[in-house]
């Protein structure tokens, strides 16, 4: 084998893994949860951050989406109250997305099942 193919055999099974475990991720969080993975990871960055809100234009190099499907993201997260969007109070240009109640609630009842499915689709 090649260092050529070897790197593309690498690649293929990073990708491989990558979908696999996403898509356990998906099945397991909308079932239990309620939650799709993009909508977890954000409120799992909110609940981590130690402060319950970030900028959105942080979130969105944090969750590695593009601005446009963070703002879909998160307004499917406000309109289930998990979450609400607020002017920065240091920068008026700036939205924040703050963690509700109810969204650490959701969060902390999904972490165990993040958790887990990861444990089965990583080792």
């Amino acid at each position: 084998m090649t260092p050529d193919t070897e790197l593309v055999e690498a690649w293929r099974e990073l990708l491989e893994r990558h979908a696999r475990t996403t898509s356990a991720l998906e099945r397991r969080l909308q079932r239990e949860h309620g939650l799709g993975v993009s909508e977890y990871e954000v409120l799992d960055r909110l609940a981590c951050s130690g402060k319950d809100d970030c900028r959105m234009q942080e979130l969105a190099e944090a969750v590695h989406l593009s601005q446009s499907a963070l703002s879909r993201v998160v307004a499917r997260l406000e309109a289930d109250g998990l979450v609400t969007r607020g002017m920065c109070p240091s920068d008026r240009r700036g939205i924040m997305a703050c963690l509700t109640p109810d969204g650490r609630e959701r969060y902390e009842a999904a972490r165990p099942t993040h958790r887990e499915v990861l444990a089965e689709t990583l080792r």
